[in-house]
């Protein structure tokens, strides 16, 4: 089955079960901790997806991990499922996509900052206000540290782009200044 569709029907069920439960938030969470800690260990993702593991052992080192990660039992069921079905690989897929069906119940506008060095919460709540007046929505802010920019801030939202990074400001000279 294809990665996309497997990751939309495993966050359908999960946001129903969410909302049912009253515990969406913490659901959207803890599968996002999980998803981190899988694409983060390499030896998570080989035993997982190793077929020559006994599925008992795979269970116990999952039982580990939730606890670990203190996670709720509506998470670890989650995951236990998604393990027996042997479809784990999709567990950051489906952890995006969890989130984002979550934002669109609650109407939140997520975007994607970044930045070339760690910047003020102050800075951050300004940013978001504003980024709200312009979209007329919520918004939520993914904050990334990108030295590559050397200075200034680039948000993302949805397809917009607001650049004013040091790169981009160059890059507007240079064009304006050298003819064609």
């Amino acid at each position: 089955m294809i990665p996309g569709v497997i990751a939309k029907r495993y966050a359908t069920a999960l946001l129903e079960i969410g909302v049912e439960s009253g515990q969406l938030d913490s659901l959207v969470d803890e599968l996002a901790r999980v998803a981190t800690a899988y694409e983060g260990s390499t030896d998570l993702r080989a035993v997982f997806d190793d077929p020559l593991v006994a599925p008992v052992a795979k269970q116990a080192i999952l039982k580990e991990l939730a606890e670990r990660l203190s996670l709720a039992p509506t998470t670890k069921n989650a995951l236990s499922l998604l393990l027996d079905r042997r479809r784990i690989r999709a567990l950051p897929a489906i952890s995006e996509r969890l989130r984002e069906m979550a934002d669109a119940k609650r109407g939140i506008l997520r975007a994607q900052v970044l930045t070339a060095m760690p910047l003020s919460e102050e800075y951050f709540e300004k940013l978001q206000r504003e980024l709200e007046r312009i979209t007329g929505r919520r918004v939520a802010l993914d904050r990334k540290l990108d030295a590559t920019l050397i200075c200034g801030v680039v948000v993302r939202v949805g397809d917009t782009v607001y650049d004013g990074s040091l790169v981009a400001r160059l890059k507007q000279m240079k064009e304006t200044m050298l003819p064609n």
